[in-house]
């Protein structure tokens, strides 16, 4: 009976030999056409006057995306018109003092690597470089906080002043 379980084991045991076969799986991916930049709401800034000279900081979220799948890179820059208050009283555009990013919630990104940028960026009336990916970088949806700084003197009127930013995203560091 023994050698009768012994033969059935070494039945089972031949008998459950596996097979396996391997195949290959491609992935096709295609970049998009090309890449955006989405601008937020109208900028607002205020302070209080007191006689001295004193920097009024805004930072609006841009929205970057670039989905080409060529790791070229890419630039934003900025110009702008002074700032009027309509009856002859005008403030300087100011600078961008600095640049914050990271990848917008819920999406994988490559960080931007900034090269050949040293802040403050003064903003003037031509576009200025003011932030780039460097290539092999800067892919996917960014999240990009520039930080404005304009200058109030001591001497200024009060009133509403206005000015006019252009931004613009451009393919290459």
């Amino acid at each position: 009976m023994r050698l009768l379980a012994l033969i059935a084991l070494a039945t089972l045991t031949v008998t459950s030999i596996a097979a396996a076969a391997t195949f290959t799986a491609t992935a096709t991916l295609t970049g998009s056409t090309g890449f955006g930049l989405s601008l937020p709401a109208n900028a607002s800034l205020s302070t209080t006057l007191d006689g001295s000279d004193q920097i009024v900081t805004y930072a609006p979220l841009l929205g970057v995306s670039d989905g080409r799948g060529s790791g070229t890179g890419w630039n934003l820059s900025v110009a702008s018109t002074t700032f009027d208050d309509g009856s002859g009283h005008t403030l300087a555009p100011g600078e961008i003092a600095s640049v914050a990013q990271g990848c917008h919630a819920g999406n994988a990104c490559t960080a931007a690597v900034t090269q050949g940028i040293t802040y403050p960026v003064p903003i003037g009336s031509t576009a200025t470089k003011f932030f780039n990916a460097s290539p092999g970088t800067g892919l996917g949806n960014l999240d990009v906080r520039p930080t404005f700084n304009v200058i109030v003197p001591g001497n200024a009127y009060s009133g509403s002043y206005a000015a006019t930013l252009t931004l613009a995203i451009a393919s290459g560091p």
